[in-house]
């Protein structure tokens, strides 16, 4: 479809066509000019004369348009300044509908903020949550319409520029564009607004604070990150500030949702810091110094991060202690006055137990730093959003805008007097990586006797909008690209395509694979899971197709993975979520299936017989998916085992039937009146042999499952049911015919006495 018709189909009828490019006009100009060929303008001629006649053709006329040459019709007489002219026009008119959109909704907002602050009764408060909610609503159209301008503008230079190659202009307003404010500007406070508005309509309070580090409790924490796609933003942010507000810092102005956040990653020259996170080795450590806010740091959090193997019991855990920043040098030359600060920790009230902690703490990161030799190596810098109710973490949320990696290396430390680059030094475009997506992190720790996630949170896994990306780091991927030469080994997000551009601009090709590898990834782990890359790789860019797919996603658990099957369950561009009701199991996974009227749920025999054969493996092995597949689920050591002991078990529960089929044929006498019994052996072995077969099949698919970390069930709750209800029948048909022989035998017996007696 072409951009002009895709255009007009996404217009929002409350606008009307009149706010939107012309871009069908445009592009008419475009063509007209483009069938020119006037002559080359002298660029050594540096003067001009006022008097002299404008340039003419051979016949003497003035140039023109060689289709409108005999043309009366000026509006037809088309040049490259008429181009230009029109996009002045149609920019500044994008740029007026925008703002007066924002002036209007944040009018809307300020009357709701007043009527909120009088009103109680439930039907008006219900009244204005609906309200709310459509101001999210055109807040979000309006985005949209942004973002197809944008588009736009970006397609009518492009083509500008290819057809009119003598007056290349697309670079000069693409950089024009990104400093007005309809692109540029930022409206975060409507997100603000809003997330305070929710806040009060849900009656939000903060929780009590918890002080008791001795009580114990029951958690189950976890934390899963994603890749959302920056035309996706606000609807993410929408979708969570109905549930959480907007958590700022003390020292937010509460103009912004976002507040800028660095993090200065300690490393020595091996990187050696990097590859033990990179393995994930149990143990493995990283360092940073964080501070928040623009400008020169004042407060820093020196932070260590473990990483421990969940499957081993241990969690992996985050430890801080804030300096300040001119103690930051003392700390990075071990030759910060620890006692002295312990002291003032106890002077201050802190117990001698928390002392401790920290005494130990600043011991062992001043150590290791003088250990190992770490130094300053790569700093992240982005804005965080943050999501969460205070002190209540039962679920809390925090997204990253504006990403990007700065190497850290290359200039004097001066004895860590400057453990960060200046920020007025200008980059060397190996030295920062804009990263192409906002990151997404989610952490809940649940308690009691709720161990599930809230449906609302389930919900936002399932909109479409978010790409699970298995242990995604900020320091592995900055690391990875900016000291491409020094690493060993890469994570395996690197082969994605939609950053492979982003990689590239910053110098880091050399760490991807050609373009003709008939792999299209590199060496490793990738060569056997390519199919975990969230938007494929070179050789399957799904960057504009691919929907995205979490652990919980409703299409990944009961497979459906097929590209007219996903659309069933993905998100519709809308602002309505996917209604995961019906997502608890898998028995609702099948009426889902029921409801679409597809046979995409393989329920056939051979389909849950034979499941190593069944359709939902073999199309999840194919390269041309639509849906991004993406790590999902987190393999532990012991899972393999578990597969090998259940095939073992079945095994072991066959033979016994086998051999006990075996004695009663052995023992059997082929004159027995009994001539049932040779075929109660026979059946025994029947469901032996059978069990066997199906037992080796299932060890195989779920072989392959673990394998390819496929999401969804990996248990089978059919097949030991079908052999079990096998079995019982069988026996019951025994007993039954051996209550049949022993009732006709005494009746035999019986008669024959009562006939001798006589």
């Amino acid at each position: 479809m072409e951009f002009g018709q895709h255009l007009r189909n996404n217009i929002e009828s409350e606008y009307g066509s009149d706010p939107y490019l012309d871009y069908n006009r445009l592009d008419e100009i475009i063509r007209i000019v483009s069938e020119t060929a006037p002559a080359n303008v002298d660029l050594t001629n540096l003067r001009v004369s006022l008097t002299t006649p404008p340039p003419t053709n051979a016949q003497g006329f003035l140039t023109r348009n060689k289709e409108t040459r005999d043309d009366n019709d000026a509006s037809k007489n088309y040049t490259d300044e008429t181009f230009i002219k029109m996009m002045d026009e149609q920019i500044a008119k994008v740029e007026k509908f925008t703002l007066e959109q924002v002036t209007t909704l944040r009018a809307k907002i300020k009357k709701i903020e007043a009527r909120l602050k009088n009103e109680t009764k439930k039907k008006i408060i219900k009244k204005i949550e609906e309200e709310a909610n459509q101001i999210a609503a055109e807040f979000l159209c309006l985005e949209k319409y942004v973002n197809l301008n944008f588009m736009g503008f970006h397609k009518i230079l492009k083509e500008h520029d290819e057809h009119i190659p003598r007056n290349p202009i697309k670079v000069f307003y693409v950089n024009r564009m990104h400093g007005q404010a309809w692109v540029r500007g930022d409206y975060s406070d409507v997100v603000v607004r809003l997330s305070a508005i929710y806040s009060i309509l849900r009656d939000d309070t903060a929780a009590p604070e918890n002080n008791d580090s001795t009580k114990s409790q029951s958690f189950l924490r976890s934390t899963t990150k994603y890749w959302v796609k920056t035309e996706d933003v606000s609807r993410v942010k929408y979708a969570i500030l109905r549930h959480l507000p907007v958590f700022l810092q003390k020292t937010s102005t509460g103009e912004s949702d976002s507040q800028m956040t660095n993090s200065v990653y300690l490393d020595n020259d091996q990187l050696e810091l990097y590859h033990g996170r990179l393995d994930k080795t149990p143990g493995a450590i990283a360092l940073r110094m964080r501070w928040y806010g623009a400008g020169s740091p004042k407060l820093v959090f020196c932070e260590r991060k473990t990483h421990r193997d969940k499957w081993t019991g241990e969690v992996s855990v985050k430890e801080r202690f804030m300096i300040d920043e001119s103690q930051v040098q003392e700390v990075m030359t071990n030759t910060y006055d620890i006692d002295k600060k312990k002291e003032e920790l106890l002077q201050s009230g802190k117990s001698q137990q928390e002392a401790d902690e920290w005494e130990t703490l600043a011991r062992e990161i001043t150590q290791v730093i003088s250990s190992k030799q770490l130094v300053p190596t790569m700093r992240t810098q982005y804005m965080r959003t943050a999501f969460q109710i205070p002190f209540d973490a039962t679920v809390r949320i925090s997204l990253d805008t504006n990403l990007c990696m700065i190497s850290e290396r290359g200039y004097d430390l001066k004895g860590m007097k400057n453990w960060h680059r200046d920020p007025s030094d200008i980059l060397a475009i190996n030295e920062i990586t804009r990263f192409p997506h906002a990151i997404l992190e989610i952490k809940l720790e649940l308690k009691g006797n709720s161990l599930t996630p809230p449906r609302w949170v389930t919900d936002l896994q399932n909109s479409g909008m978010l790409y699970e990306v298995h242990k995604f780091s900020k320091f592995i991927h900055g690391c990875s690209v900016l000291s491409s030469e020094d690493v060993q080994s890469v994570p395996y997000w690197i082969d994605d395509a939609s950053i492979r551009d982003s990689i590239i601009a910053s110098g880091g090709q050399h760490i991807l694979v050609d373009e003709n590898n008939d792999t299209h990834v590199g060496p490793g782990s990738n060569q056997l899971y390519n199919h975990l890359l969230p938007f494929g790789h070179i050789g399957e860019n799904r960057v504009d197709t691919a929907l995205g797919r979490t652990s919980n996603s409703i299409a990944a658990t009961a497979g459906y993975i097929h590209p007219e099957e996903a659309k069933h369950v993905a998100m519709s561009n809308t602002f309505s979520f996917y209604d995961a009701e019906i997502a608890d199991d898998m028995e609702d996974a099948e009426l889902l299936a029921s409801a679409m009227g597809d046979d995409c749920y393989d329920d056939s025999c051979l389909g849950w017989t034979f499941l190593f054969c069944s359709r939902s493996s073999i199309l999840m092995s194919e390269a041309e998916l639509n849906v991004a597949p993406t790590s999902v689920q987190k393999i532990e050591p012991k899972v393999f085992f578990a597969n090998e002991r259940t095939f073992l078990h079945w095994l072991h529960n066959s033979i016994i039937l086998a051999s006990i089929a075996s004695g009663i044929l052995a023992f059997s006498d082929d004159d027995s009146t009994n001539k049932w019994i040779p075929w109660y052996a026979f059946s025994l072995l029947t469901i032996s042999l059978c069990s066997c077969l199906y037992a080796l099949n299932l060890y195989l698919w779920r072989a392959d499952r673990i394998k390819n970390r496929i999401p969804g069930h990996w248990d089978d709750p059919r097949g030991p049911l079908f052999f079990g209800f096998t079995l019982a029948l069988t026996l019951t048909i025994n007993f039954v015919m051996k209550l049949y022989s022993i009732a006709t035998a005494d009746f035999t017996d019986t008669t024959a006495a009562v006939s001798s007696e006589l």
